[in-house]
Order: structure tokens, then sequence, then C-alpha cells
């Protein structure tokens, strides 16, 4: 008799969302196709890939801190300084796809959108990654949920990313995966309009006074600051973004503009409440931006992904 293989809790959870993830992706890979998309196109998608895989695993405690900081229970019942790592199954699924659908569309755009110079402007940069960030989070916004809410223990101690999955779909459909979507894209549009052109600015700006292409490393430190710098200024929108993935009572927290409930944090609890977490953000932002640039870059000027 064929003995029956019990697969761990998270892999269900991690099958089922790779449907929703694949399924995005392979849709921008046949848009761009039928637009003529260039060989750019597997350089950004495994390079975009490998790079967000290896920021969000590396750093996934910071990210758990932080999450647990923001929410409205607090670090300590959030949680505390336990199961840093609870949550990381959605973040393992939703990750490569993410990152590579955020890269495929910014390195397409950048370098095809009109400028009147020789070469992609600042303005250029900021809507390429804009846009690049509305399809992205078609992908990334589902894992947060399902991450935050692991993160936080909004479903017991002993709930998995896959009992938060059920959980969601049981309680809202498909739709209670994108609670949020629109403070998620609010948040991100400043933050790669901040980051983006900077990080091309300082590179361009490094290379000048080289007098040589930069290193992968030398990138990483470009990445960095301009990750940073981004990560601090955002951080009232990302405070706002985790209240409302992780509210399971309605819909009244996320409805209304933004700088209303901004307001309504800041009246109750105080600017320190709006800052909240900002310490491990802006660490994890900037050492994560270092890894996630670095690799980024050195994967594209690999031979691997240059023989694509």
């Amino acid at each position: 008799m064929r003995e029956h293989i019990q697969f761990p809790p998270v892999f269900e959870m991690c099958v089922k969302m790779l449907y929703i993830t694949s399924a995005t992706v392979d849709l921008v890979i046949r848009s761009y196709n039928e637009f003529g998309l260039t060989a750019e196109l597997p350089q950004s998608l495994v390079a975009g890939g490998a790079a967000g895989t290896s920021v969000d695993l590396l750093f996934f405690p910071i990210d758990t801190i932080k999450t647990r900081l923001q929410s409205t229970q607090g670090l300590i019942a959030a949680g505390g300084f336990r199961g840093v790592y609870r949550g990381v199954g959605s973040v393992i699924v939703g990750s490569a796809p993410g990152a590579a659908a955020f890269f495929t569309t910014y390195d397409y755009l950048k370098h095809n959108l009109p400028s009147p110079l020789s070469h992609p402007s600042p303005l250029n940069h900021v809507v390429a990654a804009s846009i690049g960030e509305c399809v992205a989070c078609l992908v990334r916004v589902p894992t947060e949920v399902v991450k935050s809410r692991t993160q936080t223990s909004s479903y017991g101690l002993s709930a998995s990313s896959r009992d938060a999955f059920r959980n969601v779909l049981r309680a809202d459909g498909i739709l209670g995966l994108y609670r949020g979507f629109r403070i998620t894209i609010a948040r991100e549009i400043p933050f790669t309009s901040l980051q983006f052109p900077l990080y091309e600015y300082l590179k361009s700006a490094l290379a000048a006074r080289l007098q040589r292409p930069l290193r992968a490393h030398e990138a990483a430190a470009c990445g960095s600051l301009a990750g940073g710098v981004a990560a601090a200024a955002t951080t009232p929108l990302d405070v706002l973004k985790t209240r409302v993935m992780l509210d399971m009572q309605s819909d009244r927290t996320s409805k209304g503009a933004i700088l209303r409930r901004l307001k309504a944090i800041y009246q109750k609890e105080g600017l320190r409440a709006l800052f909240s977490g900002v310490v491990p953000r802006t660490l994890w932002i900037s050492a994560g931006g270092a890894c996630f640039l670095g690799v980024y870059e050195m994967t594209v000027s690999s031979r691997f992904t240059a023989a694509l």
C-alpha cells in the first residue's frame, strides 16, 4: 500500500498563490511580446526575480519587527521578537514574480518613453518606476496581506501562512487579498519617485567621477543611500498601509482620503505613531536597497543573463 505523503502546511498555500503570481507575470510577458519587446525582457525577469528573492529572505526578520511595531497591537502583543520568520511562505511565492514584473516594466518604459534629452530623464525614471510599481502590486499586495496577518498573529500564534490565506478567502473572497491595494500604490509611487531618480543620479555622478562603469558593489552603495532616504520619508504611508491590511473588521479604514486617515492617526496617537517602525524600515530598505539593486546589476551583467 502506497504511503501517503504529507506536505508541509505552507506548501499548499504556496501552490495556490503561485497560480495568481505566475498568471500575472505571464500576462506581463505576453503583453510585452505583442509590443515587440527586445531581448532585455528575460534579463529583467531573471535579474529582478533574483534580486527580490534575495532581499526578502535575507531581511525578513527586520520586516517582521517593523510590521509588529506599526500594528495597533504594539510590538509585544503582536509577537515581540519571537517567530520572526512567521509568514515567510507567502513572500517566497510572491517575491520573484513581483520584482520581475517591476523591473520588466521599469526597464522597458525607462528606455522607451519619449524624452527631450538624449538619455532617459529623471521624469522618465519617475513615470517608469511608478507604472512598474502598479504592475508589481498586482502580485505583491496579496502576499503582503497574508504576510502581515501571519507576522502579527492576527489568527493566533499557531496560524501559518496557509491558515491566513484561507481565512482571508473565507471572510472576504479574492478581494480580501487586495485589501489596502490603493494605499499600497499611494505608498509605492512617492517611494519610487524618490528612490529611483536618486539612484540613477547617484550612479551617473559616481560613474562620471570614476570615469568608468560602476561595479555591482558601487551600484549597491548608491541603492542603499537612495533606499534609506525614500524609506524614511514615506514611513507614515507605510504605517497606514500596514493598518489597513491588518484591519479585519470592515472596509471603513480602507476607504476615504489618505490625508484624513493620516490626520486621524496623528490626532489619536501623535506624531510618533506615524513614524513607528521608521528605524527598522530605514535600516531594512537601506540594506535591502544595496542588496536588491546590487544583485540586480550583477545579474544583468552576468554571463547567464547575457546569454538569454
